[in-house]
């Protein structure tokens, strides 16, 4: 009996069990839950493997059968192993049926090619790891005279319903293995022969050994002279190569990917939520890339990171409904803080949201300059009298305040149901500054 341990997402591995005398490691996948939707494989290669399955079966009723039987959760656990797969598929009137899918396993000079193709490019072995098949390796297998993904014909099956062609039982495990080449594309190395750790170990030494090749200096170079200095390179500036021009600025923002998949979303999570977030997050680097790429960006000087209250206030201002609403319960200034809060970051960002909450005391010679624009600006006796108390100056007898922000510039508020709210965007003049406050009374 195989030596069992669980991995992750309910699945487990053996050191034994090399299903048809192959040298890979066994994997079982844990049952999928019932499939819905519209397709079984979101990836091109599950749909290829897919397409080998439908173009091989001579009964379409029974693909039509395995269907169904894969989209109500009738396969069981899934074995895979180099050359193999299993599972115990339960037919409609609840009898269990063994069911196996036979492929040809890569002999030991097809892996030998496919290895040397896929150290030649980096690209292909970052794209494994990421679990991703794309279609050029496969391409370059091709080209090899390897081929990775089944064609007609070399999806065998084998099933104790004595049927003699794909069931309705083998055809729900080809339709349920899609699913599991969705998620990881090592299945299919397994199915040909490989395991994922014995293909990565290999594919990393090959690639180690073909760096030292590279960087193995020749009889020539060891006796060429040392080189250039450093700095000398880079004072005499023409044997530099030039740099590339700047990237284009894309027109408008990118979308982010669509959360509109099969998939449940996870307990608790808000997929509105995550989907404004995202398409947030769009919109900010079009405007920060817009930035960089603008004329004289360089002499511009760094803006302060944003704090976890200023982002929120940021969001809020334009997030849907119920995504402000859950941001004014996370935070300590509830609904009507957060609108005010709001209010002030639409006329001037974390400026206008500073003033609307620091008390600080202004120079003795800014108040005095602000007095005497204010004078100049009306006419004896005609200017609001003004209650001073450090940066707010409050039109005595009336609903009218001016609060003065560290930058020096003057920002109107009016008073409304009770509480002082920002009216307007900043002025450099107290005077203009107070004229929106008051309405141009």
């Amino acid at each position: 009996m195989n030596d069992m341990y669980e991995g992750p997402s309910g699945e487990t591995h053996g050191d034994g069990g090399h299903g048809e005398g192959g040298d890979g490691q066994e994997r079982t996948f844990a049952a999928l839950p019932p499939a819905h939707g519209r397709g079984f494989a979101q990836s091109w290669w599950g749909q290829a493997w897919l397409k080998a399955l439908e173009d091989t079966a001579l009964d379409l009723a029974q693909l039509k059968a395995g269907r169904r039987l894969a989209r109500a959760g009738a396969v069981g656990a899934v074995s895979v192993r180099p050359g193999r797969i299993t599972a115990v598929v339960q037919d409609r009137d609840g009898t269990p049926r063994r069911s196996d899918v036979l492929l040809q396993r890569l002999g030991e000079d097809e892996w030998d090619r496919f290895l040397g193709m896929a150290v030649e490019r980096a690209g292909h072995i970052a794209a494994l790891l990421d679990r991703e098949m794309p279609p050029h390796l496969v391409e370059d297998a091709a080209a090899a005279g390897v081929e990775l993904l089944p064609g007609i014909g070399d999806l065998e099956p084998e099933c104790d319903c004595e049927a003699w062609d794909h069931c309705g039982h083998t055809a729900a495990l080809c339709y349920q293995v899609a699913r599991l080449l969705d998620q990881d594309p090592f299945v299919l190395f397994l199915m040909r022969g490989r395991a994922e750790r014995e293909l990565l170990d290999e594919l990393q030494v090959r690639s180690v050994a073909r760096t030292e090749a590279e960087e193995a200096p020749t009889e020539e170079q060891e006796g060429a002279q040392e080189g250039v200095d450093a700095d000398e390179a880079y004072a005499e500036g023409a044997i530099l190569p030039p740099l590339p021009e700047l990237p284009p600025l894309p027109p408008e923002p990118g979308l982010p990917p669509s959360l509109d998949t099969e998939a449940e979303p996870a307990p608790g999570l808000d997929v509105a939520a995550l989907e404004f977030l995202a398409t947030q997050a769009a919109v900010e680097a079009h405007r920060m890339l817009a930035e960089a790429l603008s004329p004289g960006h360089e002499r511009h000087p760094v803006e302060p990171e944003l704090t976890l209250d200023e982002d929120a206030v940021r969001l809020a201002a334009t997030a849907p409904a119920p995504v402000a609403s859950r941001l004014a319960t996370a935070g300590d200034r509830g609904k009507d803080g957060l609108a005010l809060a709001v209010r002030a970051w639409e006329y001037g960002g974390p400026a206008a949201l500073s003033v609307l909450e620091e008390e600080w005391a202004p120079e003795a010679d800014a108040l005095a300059r602000a007095r005497a624009a204010l004078d100049v600006a009306w006419d004896d006796g005609e200017r609001p009298q003004l209650r001073a108390a450090r940066n707010r100056w409050t039109v005595v007898g009336g609903d009218a305040q001016l609060r003065q922000g560290r930058d020096g510039r003057w920002w109107p508020y009016r008073k409304e149901r009770g509480r002082w709210t920002p009216a307007g965007p900043a002025a450099h003049d107290p005077a203009t500054a107070l004229a929106v406050a008051t309405g141009g009374e």
